[in-house]
């Protein structure tokens, strides 16, 4: 195992730690059962710093962690699921555009909040079903939403300014998307 993948996997396991607790610290509950959380700014900032994918995996372990913890437990497979195409859609798009930053974490933060608007409505109207009073819930993640875009880009643009995140921002998005290499087929 090498020494980047050791700091990945604590990395992971740190944004992991820091998501739940983002999420729990701060509970304002929403009409519908749920709350709002300042935890979506840890998610964005977990997939712009450490790549699609393993953003993906800390955002959607600790999302749900906390919806474990805090005795929202119907709520963490969604959750899991959510969170980890949040971050991974969030991910993508700020690796493919990495050099306009700022619009990529823009685009990047708006992209992954519809994921968690259009996600919640969905799992609240049919899982749970509620059905058009899981509209209720809307306004309060859209809010949380803007937050998490305008907390996550800030935090994101603060980190990259000290020279050794950025290094190791930059080692793990690079890793992250290795090209394949296909060799050409053989003639016979």
């Amino acid at each position: 195992m090498n020494d980047l993948h050791i700091k990945r996997i604590i990395m992971v396991s740190l944004f992991a730690a820091l998501t739940c607790v983002a999420t729990m610290v701060i509970r304002i509950p929403s009409p519908t059962g749920g709350y709002i959380n300042p935890g979506d700014a840890v998610v964005l900032l977990s997939s712009f710093l450490l790549g699609p994918f393993w953003g993906a995996a800390a955002a959607a372990i600790g999302s749900s962690m906390a919806d474990l913890f805090s005795g929202y437990a119907i709520y963490a497979p969604a959750t899991f699921i959510i969170k980890g195409l949040m971050a991974l859609a969030a991910g993508t798009i700020a690796l493919g555009m990495r050099n306009k930053r700022n619009v990529a974490v823009l685009i990047g933060g708006i992209v992954a909040e519809a994921i968690m608007i259009a996600g919640y409505l969905v799992f609240t109207a049919f899982v749970l079903g509620l059905g058009a009073g899981a509209l209720a819930e809307v306004l309060s993640n859209v809010m949380q939403g803007v937050f998490g875009v305008i907390a996550g880009g800030a935090l994101y643009g603060a980190l990259l300014k000290i020279p050794y995140v950025g290094k190791l921002a930059e080692a793990f998005r690079i890793k992250a998307v290795k090209p394949i290499k296909v060799k050409a087929a053989e003639k016979k």
